[in-house]
């Protein structure tokens, strides 16, 4: 088979567990997990790509892959499904005697080095599927060639009480790395790693060859690679991103997340213009239908669902039905749930296909200066008539 060689393909590592998620990622990858009524976390860099001109994108699966290899398909949703293109999903390389699991973020791109190499590329962007945002990989790309880096790190000024969270960035005033320290206890600056890194091939397939052969090694990019580069004396370069960015790998950032993108100027907007259109997969679903007696207000409500009773400052995912005198307030409702008449759904995510029964009551109210205590359930799961799910409780 011919492939056409690229100038830059990318690496999108989705396999990650996203245990912080609990219930919600039990049964589902966290790229898989639903998001903003009718998207996907990975929607995320997947139209990034489309939308910077990347189409060849390489997406490393692992924990439990069904559901997210399903979605993605041969990538047609994304326009990654015409001749030049490619979407296509890496599992843990089968080897002749046993299949190996990803080991770290190195080693999964390690794995897949006879997939790169059918490219040829001359750089290779690497992604992390659990983060939402809009960036425009292009302009990194630019910038990393025009700077002649060998690796060029996207980089985003964080609030130094939080600098400690993530792996900082020390660089000279035109933005060449000098240091690189993970989770500093004492950070020097607040430049924090976003996890996105482009490489030029030829230099990454060195570095990952070697990291494979270190028996001590834990093949991480941050922990072994990156500094290994540094160490080597190679030019890295930190690329600054201003846009909205958030990790959404707790329940906390995750509804926070999905309420930033309501109100008249949201957070992050995730509607925007043509340009940065964010794609998903959906079935065709029938438009939405707001009953004559139901109270609506700041909040999103996609395609195929029934709303019948008050939803407010909440997202309402594709084909959901919401009762008469059922309440539905500050609350991110995942696809498929059914909220029965008169029941209360405050400060909770709701995952998908659950059902909260007749007069059943999820969460409460919590004031500003309060703890978030956000209720979630469980895709499936079944909420019985007059029962109570309390504040920050699971099922």
């Amino acid at each position: 088979m011919y492939f056409q060689k690229k100038r830059c393909i990318a690496m999108l590592l989705a396999g990650g567990q996203g245990s912080r998620l609990k219930v919600l990622t039990e049964n589902t990858a966290k790229p898989a997990v639903p998001f903003g009524g009718k998207y996907r976390i990975i929607d995320f860099p997947l139209s990034n790509c489309v939308n910077s001109d990347i189409d060849t994108v390489g997406i490393l699966t692992q924990y439990q892959p069904l559901e997210l290899n399903e979605y993605i398909g041969n990538g047609q949703p994304w326009g990654l499904n015409k001749s030049h293109c490619c979407a296509q999903i890496l599992p843990p390389y089968a080897r002749s005697k046993k299949s190996e699991w990803y080991k770290g973020t190195a080693n999964a791109i390690y794995q897949n080095i006879p997939f790169i190499e059918r490219f040829d590329p001359e750089y290779v962007l690497i992604l992390s599927g659990d983060h939402i945002y809009k960036m425009d990989y292009a302009a990194m790309i630019a910038f990393h060639e025009k700077t002649g880096a060998d690796c060029t790190i996207a980089v985003r000024d964080v609030p130094l009480s939080e600098a400690s969270r993530f792996g900082i960035m020390n660089t000279y005033e035109d933005g060449t790395i000098y240091e690189f320290e993970e989770k500093p206890k004492h950070p020097k600056s607040t430049s924090a790693s976003m996890g996105i890194y482009v490489f030029k091939w030829s230099i990454l397939r060195q570095f990952l060859i070697a990291d494979e052969e270190d028996p001590n090694s834990s093949n991480d990019f941050g922990k072994n690679v990156i500094p290994a580069l540094l160490a080597s004396g190679h030019k890295l370069m930190a690329f600054a991103f201003d846009g909205y960015w958030k990790d959404v790998g707790t329940i906390d950032s995750l509804w926070e997340a999905n309420m930033e993108l309501l109100g008249k100027e949201p957070a992050f907007d995730i509607r925007g213009d043509i340009n940065s259109r964010i794609y998903a997969r959906n079935n065709a679903l029938p438009p939405s239908y707001i009953d004559v007696g139901a109270v609506t207000a700041n909040s999103f409500i996609a395609e195929g669902s029934e709303i019948y009773g008050t939803v407010r400052h909440s997202i309402i995912s594709t084909g959901c039905f919401v009762g008469k005198e059922a309440i539905v307030e500050d609350s991110v409702v995942m696809p498929g749930v059914t909220i029965e008449s008169g029941a209360i759904v405050r400060h909770a995510i709701l995952g998908e296909n659950s059902r909260i029964c007749r007069g059943a009551v999820v969460g409460g109210k919590f004031s500003p200066d309060e703890k978030k205590e956000i209720s979630v359930t469980q895709k499936g799961a079944v909420i019985e008539a007059n029962a109570v799910l309390k504040p920050g409780e699971m099922v």
